[in-house]
This record gives structure tokens, C-alpha cells and sequence, in this order.
């Protein structure tokens, strides 16, 4: 089973002086040696190194206190998330997943080893407590494919310890820079050594072309989202907070962007790739919606005073709960593992690589791009317009439901607009958030009622009282009609503040 943490760390050239002095720092009181370790370390890619290009690492390390398979994502500078399993001759399936949306049906190979000679050092506080590790690391790295050579260096690696203030980093790296130690220009070691041992000079990635037609902006955006699929693809496999919701999302706005900018991107070939984000979203949502209504119905579960809940209706909601986490869990594992999925990434590797190109695409992006958005616009005006004119009941529910789908898709159309449109289209994007909201509180009541109906009926039928879901669904109904009354005036407002574009 693998575990994970959350590792700060920074990394420096190592003068020839090695390590100066550190008790000076503030709050360090004691260094301890903690002698030399010997480490070896076989770092694992595809032959195109798609782990390396995204900042991915994956080694088996032998020696140290943490022998076995370490695979780390990056958060943020000097900041990984890694993923520790027990050594192991091969590598562990729970791991091979968690890179699965990045290497496809790519080999993982052997591609650099790094044999290490770690001199450490333990940073202690006054009370003897772990701050931080310092290492002063000779590497050897070898590169294992192609005609790779080798190469040598000493570098200073400072580790915060598990919950320690960041801030004594600074206070360190501001001793180690009096003396003369330098931040490494390297990320990681890694990263230095596919630098090093490349065979001939490495090439490095070109840089991004600034967007220039409408094409360009188009592509940045769907490029954006593309990627946000893939790297939120391990957070979700690892259930991690809010991930299913945010790779929906990221699934949402690409097909969104595929229809709201048809006139740029045929739309015979994104069509078909629409209707597979459709699926995954779909497949996303069965656990997305499951915690929005848990989170809703236990909030309101709250608020009722205690004489009122007759029966084990927390209980009830909580077993219900998590049973259909347990279903759609599992379902959700299996569809990220399928080929269809994994299908669904090349294609859209493959439609960035060679985008189908309408007529505007190489315009100037102000006109076409705008006039996009406004279609969006126009055709949620139209839709709540509709839902205005309708009885309150199920068809004015499902109208309201089709001026939220039309308002997420014009948020993201004026998300893709705001570097050609700027504050014009911001101003867009706040409206349609707040539309989107407002809608979305009455779909989300729409949706509760409907749980409370199949909850209460499941009740009744093991002899227990329906009357607290009964009053949920009323206190939900009456949401419904608040927001509705609501709506009218929040669309006046709406309407005046969308006429600039």
C-alpha cells in the first residue's frame, strides 16, 4: 500500500567549503550528524520522457531510511506531493495508475540511475525536535538509454521536516547565501541529470508563441483544459478533495469550447470528441452529485429542530451516502482505467497537435471571438425568456435546468474570450457566474426532492416515519420558489451589465 506526503524542499550548488555552520540560524539550537548514506537510484520515463515533461518523477531507490518506489508531482516551486511504496522488483499497479493518464500505453523504461553519497544532518529546536534535514549530496548520474554519458556534482538539499514552518527555509537558505551557496538552476536531480548526460547538446523546449489569431487564443484555452484532465487524473484516483468536481469541470468547458467556437474548430471533428467528454463528465458526476446532495440534505438535516425528526433519518442519509460512494468509487477507478478514456486523451493530444481549422481560425480574434460569445449570450436570454412564460412545475424546472447548461457554456466561452477581450469579457464572466449560481441553487432543489422521495419511500417501506423528509421537501420547494422570484430582477441586471459585448 502506497502512503504519501507533502514535501518542501530546496535544493543549492554546493561550493567547494561544503556545508558552513547552520547553529546560527534562528531557531536552530543544535546540528546533529546522522553520518553518510548510500543511495541508488534508478529513475523510470518513456522513451519521450513525458514523466520528465511534466515534472513528474518515478525511482526505485535502494539505501536510506526510505528504500522502495517514490513517484512525486510537483505543487508548487520546491514543493512535491510524494508517493511512497515498498521496494519491490517491479513496479506497483497502485502506482503504475497514478501516471497511467500521462504514459498511456507508453513503456516505463529505466532511464537514469543516481548513485548518492548523502552526508546528513539534522536541524533540532531547543527542545530537540525535528526542524529540518540537511544533506550535502555527491551524485553520480548515469544515463541508461541512447548513447548517453555521465556526469558528476555536489549539491545542498534542505528538507523541511513533516509539519515544520516553511519560513525557516528562508532563514536557512539566507545563512547559506552569506556563504556563498547559490540557489541550483536544476529543479531536481533529475532534471540535471537529463541536462547532463544527454547525448549531445539537449534540446530545449521551444518557447510558446504568443497567441495571435482567433485560433490561437481558441487552442491556448482547450490546451488549458486538456491539461487539467491529466494532471487532476491522479488527485482523483487518490480521491483527493474536490478532484472529481474540478476534472468535470475541466471535461465541461472543453466540450463547451468545442461548440461555442464552431466557426474556428470544425465541428465534424469535435463533435465525436463532445460527445466523449459528454461521457466522462457523466461518469465524473456520479460521485460529484452524490456529494453535492449528501452535503445539502445533512445542512438541512441540521436545521430542524430535534422534535421534528421522527425516525433515523441522519442514518438513513448517511448509509445511503455511502453506499453510492462505495458504487460509484469503484466505477469511477475502472473508468480511468479504460480504454475508451485513455482513447479520449490521445484524441485530444492529437486535435491540439493538428487543430481542423475553419476559415476564421486565422482571423484576428477580436471579431469572431466576440461574436461567439454573444451567440452563447443570446441564447440564454432566449432560454429564460422560455422558462419565464411557463407554470411553475416540471417544465419550468427542466427550462431553468437548460439556462444553466446554456450559462456554464457562456462563462467558459467569455473565460476563453478575456485575453483578447479583457474587461469586457470578465464582466461577462461574473454575470453568467452569478446566473449560474442562482440556477443552480434551483437545480440542486430539484435534485434534493428527488432524493427525499426516494429516500422517504425506502422508510416507509421498513415500517419508519416519512414525515422529516416530507418536511424536507417542503423547505426544498420553498427554496425553488424564493429563487424563482428572485430570478426576474437578477436577470434585469444581468442583461444591462452584458450589453458591452
Amino acid at each position: 500500500m502506497a502512503d504519501s506526503k507533502r514535501e518542501i524542499e530546496r535544493k543549492y550548488e554546493s561550493a567547494d567549503a561544503g556545508l558552513p555552520d547552520l547553529t546560527g540560524v534562528t531557531g536552530v539550537a543544535a546540528v546533529v550528524d546522522k553520518g553518510v548514506a548510500h543511495l541508488d537510484a534508478t529513475y523510470y520515463d518513456t522513451g519521450d520522457e513525458r514523466l520528465a515533461a511534466s515534472s513528474v518523477t518515478l525511482r526505485r531507490r535502494t539505501g536510506g531510511s526510505d528504500a522502495g518506489w517514490h513517484l512525486k508531482f510537483p505543487v508548487a516551486p520546491g514543493v512535491r506531493d510524494e508517493i511512497h511504496a515498498p521496494l519491490s522488483d517491479t513496479l506497483p499497479d497502485d502506482l503504475a495508475a497514478l501516471v497511467r493518464s500521462r504514459v498511456r500505453d507508453g513503456e516505463l523504461l529505466p532511464l537514469v540511475r543516481l548513485r548518492s553519497d548523502r552526508d546528513v544532518r539534522h536541524l533540532l529546536d531547543a527542545d530537540r525536535r525535528l526542524l529540518a534535514e540537511v544533506s550535502v549530496d555527491t551524485v553520480h548520474a548515469e544515463r541508461l538509454t541512447g548513447r548517453g554519458g555521465q556526469a558528476r556534482w555536489t549539491e545542498i538539499e534542505v528538507e523541511l521536516a513533516d509539519g515544520g514552518d516553511p519560513a525557516l527555509l528562508d532563514k536557512v537558505e539566507k545563512r547559506l547565501r552569506k556563504a556563498g551557496v547559490r540557489p541550483s538552476a536544476s529543479s531536481s536531480k533529475l532534471a540535471r541529470a537529463l541536462e547532463e548526460t544527454a547525448p549531445g547538446k539537449r534540446r530545449g523546449t521551444a518557447p510558446a508563441r504568443e497567441p495571435v489569431t482567433a485560433a490561437d487564443h481558441v487552442l491556448a484555452y482547450v490546451r488549458t483544459q486538456r491539461d487539467a484532465i491529466v494532471e487532476l487524473d491522479p488527485a482523483v484516483r487518490r480521491d483527493a478533495e474536490d478532484s472529481v468536481h474540478s476534472m468535470r469541470v475541466a471535461t465541461r468547458r472543453l466540450r463547451s469550447t468545442f461548440k461555442s467556437f464552431g466557426k474556428i474548430l470544425d465541428r465534424t471533428v469535435t463533435d465525436p470528441v463532445g460527445d466523449e467528454l459528454k461521457w466522462l463528465a457523466g461518469e465524473l458526476g456520479l460521485d460529484r452529485d452524490r456529494e453535492v446532495l449528501t452535503d445539502r440534505l445533512t445542512a438541512a438535516l441540521d436545521e430542524v429542530p430535534d422534535g421534528l425528526v421522527r425516525g433515523p433519518v441522519a442514518e438513513r442519509l448517511h448509509s445511503w451516502s455511502s453506499a453510492e460512494h462505495r458504487g460509484a468509487r469503484g466505477h469511477l477507478l475502472g473508468v480511468l482505467d479504460s480504454r475508451r478514456y485513455l482513447t479520449l486523451l490521445d484524441t485530444l493530444d492529437a486535435l491540439i497537435a493538428d487543430p481542423p481549422l475553419l476559415k476564421a481560425a486565422g482571423k484576428a480574434p477580436s471579431k469572431p471571438i466576440a461574436k461567439a460569445v454573444r451567440k452563447d449570450f443570446d441564447k440564454v436570454s432566449g432560454l429564460i425568456r422560455r422558462a419565464a412564460d411557463l407554470e411553475p412545475g416540471t417544465d419550468r424546472d427542466v427550462a431553468l435546468h437548460e439556462a444553466r447548461k446554456k450559462t456554464k457554456r457562456t462563462r467558459y466561452a467569455a473565460e476563453a474570450a478575456e485575453p483578447v477581450l479583457g474587461k469586457r469579457a470578465k464582466t461577462m464572466v461574473k454575470s453568467m457566474k452569478a446566473l449560474q449560481n442562482l440556477l443552480g441553487e434551483h437545480q440542486d432543489s430539484v435534485m434534493a426532492r428527488q432524493a427525499l422521495r426516494e429516500l422517504s419511500a425506502v422508510a416507509h417501506a421498513a415500517g419508519e416515519s416519512a414525515f422529516t423528509y416530507g418536511l424536507l421537501h417542503e423547505r426544498e420547494e420553498q427554496r425553488a420558489v424564493r429563487v424563482e422570484a428572485e430570478l426576474p430582477g437578477a436577470w434585469d441586471g444581468i442583461k444591462d451589465g452584458a450589453t458591452d459585448l
